[in-house]
């Protein structure tokens, strides 16, 4: 697996550990071995030279910097997760667009129009976000849903984090320390949603009657977090599973589908409410 981001951070989001699940279940299976690979030197071009592999998955190319061209250049088998889609290169993706539009139109419908999202930041080697990507997907399901009620991305407030509960935390006492604070906050990951939470409990702030707070990914622990968290669920147990066979395949010369692209939903929970 060639990571966007430092094995350290990588492990802070449990998105990961889920992931990994998914891709190890087909591994062991097929009797394969599973490497990670950390970007090196702040590059995941870099690292490809490194991983003696017989094959990539690679996650979170939100813009292609050279590497899909390098890994053509081996000819070694690989697919792309959370990335673009590329000519001729396998990938597994979810409804990263239709996904964030559906929890958008949700907190719309209840009459919130202060909006805040709080969305991941790029990765190390991208100091500048590219048009695509999933974040990219979910930013434009945003702007779709705020469309419909005459609103645009310049209505509201996005803050772009590192991916981690204590960044979600501070960007939560930043957006609450402003002059017309959000009466909803739509975090694109469930671990920043997290932090989210605990800033506006430690505010004095209930959650959901001040602030209704969204996710993204259904983590395990959204269920039983209190308040139970309102989210997106994308399938990221069976994303990683396919993106294992669909690698497995590649390797052994197999036919197979080039994109996958897998369904989400809207989990409602107890973190919404109507704005007080």
């Amino acid at each position: 697996m060639l990571l966007p981001e430092p094995l350290a951070r990588i492990m802070e989001n449990p998105y990961y550990s889920r992931f990994l699940m998914g891709v190890g279940q087909v591994c062991d299976q097929e009797g394969y071995t599973l490497l990670l690979t950390p970007p090196l030197q702040d590059s995941v071009l870099k690292a490809i030279p490194y991983a003696a592999v017989d094959g990539f998955i690679v996650c979170g190319l939100e813009m292609d910097r050279g590497e899909v061209a390098e890994l053509e250049r081996r000819n070694i088998p690989f697919v792309l997760i959370d990335s673009d889609r590329y000519e001729g290169a396998a990938s597994v993706d979810v409804d990263d667009h239709g996904g964030a539009r559906e929890v958008t139109r949700y907190l719309l419908d209840l009459g919130h129009r202060r909006l805040a999202v709080v969305s991941p930041g790029p990765g190390p080697d991208q100091p500048h976000r590219g048009p695509g990507g999933p974040l990219g997907r979910r930013l434009a399901g945003i702007t779709e849903a705020l469309a419909e009620v005459g609103l645009t991305m310049d209505d509201i407030r996005l803050m772009e984090v590192p991916v981690s509960r204590t960044e979600g935390y501070h960007a939560t006492r930043a957006l609450m320390a402003e002059g017309q604070p959000p009466t909803a906050i739509l975090a694109l990951s469930d671990v920043l949603a997290y932090g989210v939470v605990d800033a506006l409990q430690e505010l004095g702030i209930d959650v959901p009657t001040g602030v209704s707070v969204t996710g993204f990914d259904d983590l395990a622990e959204s269920a039983w977090f209190r308040p139970r968290l309102t989210t997106v669920r994308q399938p990221i147990v069976t994303k990683g599973r396919t993106a294992a066979d669909f690698l497995i395949s590649a390797i052994r010369g197999e036919d197979q589908h080039p994109h996958q692209s897998l369904g989400t939903s809207l989990i409602v929970r107890d973190s919404t409410a109507k704005p007080s």
